[in-house]
């Protein structure tokens, strides 16, 4: 189980992992190293994505997460004590890149969308960005067999069989290559 630093997340955490792994049926881990900084980027299908991927990190994950989303008000509270980033959709290389690359200068993990919402299937560059500014690799992870799938709020209440499948690492030199080789890992094009 990750270590977030707080009882509090730590609780919450376990029962995460409980619920994806009884309720979802969770499948697959995701490989990180134990210290270090990481990028972890995955297909975004719904609203218990980052859940999902929380329950198969061994690490705590810091989400970059839509402005809109991150000021919802029952839940700024939690996505403030877990250390997401917000983001402005329409201006995504301002400040949540900057804060992003000072996670991963501090050794943290990183997770992001890199379509930037629900199944768009084209990954944005700044996931290229991250990796070549900050030396680390990017961990590919796709997520199926999410029941509810596009909607942000139903796949909590849908039972499944959900698999988290983890790819090489990849590193970015190239950007056209290496998002073209994200992009085959997270939606198999």
């Amino acid at each position: 189980m990750a270590d977030w630093g707080s009882p509090f997340l730590n609780a919450l955490d376990a029962l995460n992992r409980c619920y994806c792994r009884r309720f979802h049926r969770l499948q697959g881990r995701i490989p990180l190293p134990p210290r270090g900084p990481a990028i972890v980027a995955a297909n975004h299908l719904s609203g218990l994505d980052p859940a999902l991927l929380i329950a198969a990190s061994p690490r705590p994950l810091r989400f970059l997460i839509a402005r809109d989303q991150y000021q919802r008000p029952l839940l700024r509270w939690l996505f403030h004590a877990m250390g997401c980033i917000p983001v402005e959709r329409f201006h995504p290389h301002g400040l949540a890149l900057r804060e992003a690359l000072k996670a991963l200068e501090r050794g943290e993990v990183v997770a992001l969308f890199p379509e930037g919402g629900l199944h768009l299937h084209r990954v944005k560059p700044g996931v290229a960005w991250l990796a070549r500014n900050a030396g680390c690799p990017i961990h590919p992870v796709r997520i199926e067999g999410v029941r509810g799938q596009g909607h942000i709020f139903w796949p909590y209440l849908l039972p499944g069989r959900v698999r988290v499948h983890p790819y090489p690492p990849l590193a970015c030199g190239e950007e056209g290559a290496c998002l073209k080789a994200l992009a085959r890992a997270l939606f198999g094009d």
